[in-house]
């Protein structure tokens, strides 16, 4: 009986005790279920080519107990009494995280880039200024050279040096042709020369033509005085004077030239002291077939303003030569040649050529040579 109440005494000091550890959480609000967990969160979103990188908030840790009630501390906790310091609060969200920025716009280009830019109102230019009129400035003729090597010996050194650079006196004697024709037994010649400088020079030219056992047929000369007036090209004037067939005057007016590719050509018009008035055409090609060898074709016209019966000229085109020879420069100023040369008398002056029982036309194989001095 004793034990029965012992028994029953124990048990319900157990339930007693058991009832007296409350449940922490009892009477707390539970909070609702958390939603899905988004898939991409904490992926930073892709921008568009070109658009600035978008800022993104750091995240903000959780608090666990948001939302929770707490619960009346239990007694005899230790920290009952305390209060409990409040929750911190979140960082306020990014209105703009996960954006794409755009780019800012380009810069305005400056429509007057690059253009030059007037002076500012009532400003001066370097045309907006005064012609001046101040004199010139003293020719400096205090030469340091003449203080060290004397003043009569720089000038001796001074003229030297002008006549080494454009003030010499040159001169030249050139036979373009000297030769003769086995078949008849004929010779001819065309010798020219000069003296001077390179603007102004004294020049000669002789031609003329003979048979061996006859004597001279025709022979002329020319004196002239020559002005260059361009680089390759100059002014002759000058006397020519026929000293066969019949002893003749001319004034004479020509040009010399030198046109591209080495073309030579020289023309003249010649007034003779009874009115006569005549012109004369040549031209000649040095076609270099190697260094030495070289071959040239000629031509030379003759014209006449009216008919001369004494000389057997007529008027208009009177005659015409070609030639071609070729030549073998040894030197240069020292070159034998053979050729081939071809006359026609032309017009009236063949008529007058038959009239005095003569060839209207003849063809001769020619040796010759060319030299200059």
């Amino acid at each position: 009986m004793i034990r029965t109440s012992l028994l029953a005494l124990l048990l319900a000091g157990s339930a007693t005790a058991a009832l007296a550890q409350t449940d922490p959480h009892a009477g707390h609000t539970m909070p609702a279920a958390p939603a899905a967990a988004d898939p991409h969160a904490g992926h930073q979103v892709p921008t568009e080519p070109g658009a600035a990188p978008a800022e993104t908030a750091p995240p903000t840790s959780a608090d666990p107990h948001a939302g929770h009630q707490m619960p009346a501390p239990a007694a005899g906790a230790p920290h009952a009494g305390h209060a409990m310091p409040a929750a911190p609060a979140a960082a306020p969200a990014d209105p703009h995280a996960g954006h794409a920025m755009p780019a800012e716009p380009p810069a305005a280009a400056d429509p007057h880039a690059g253009h030059a830019t007037e002076p500012a109102a009532g400003g001066q230019t370097g045309a907006d200024l005064p012609v001046g009129n101040a004199p010139p400035p003293e020719v400096i003729r205090d030469s340091v050279a003449d203080r060290v090597f004397g003043r009569d010996a720089m000038a001796r050194a001074r003229s030297i040096l002008e006549n080494e650079h454009g003030a010499a006196r040159v001169s030249k004697l050139q036979a373009d042709l000297l030769e003769w024709a086995p078949d008849g037994d004929r010779y001819g010649w065309e010798v020219e020369g000069w003296y001077g400088g390179d603007i102004n020079r004294f020049a000669f030219k002789s031609e003329g033509e003979g048979q061996s056992g006859e004597g001279v047929e025709s022979a002329e000369i020319q004196l002239l005085y020559s002005r260059a007036v361009a680089r390759y090209t100059d002014v002759q004037a000058g006397v020519r004077y026929d000293l066969e067939p019949r002893g003749r005057a001319y004034a004479t007016v020509g040009v010399d030239a030198m046109f591209p590719y080495w073309f030579e050509a020289e023309g003249a018009l010649f007034l003779s002291d009874r009115g006569d008035l005549l012109a004369r055409a040549e031209g000649s090609y040095d076609l270099r077939l190697t260094q030495r060898l070289i071959l040239q074709p000629r031509a030379e016209l003759e014209f006449a303003a009216q008919d001369i019966p004494e000389s057997q000229i007529g008027s208009g085109l009177s005659s015409a030569e070609l030639g071609l020879r070729l030549r073998y420069e040894i030197r240069r100023e020292f070159a034998p040649y053979v050729g081939v040369s071809y006359e026609r008398s032309i017009g009236d002056t063949a008529d007058f050529v038959r009239a005095h029982g003569e060839k209207a036309e003849s063809t001769r194989f020619v040796v010759g040579l060319r030299a200059w001095f």
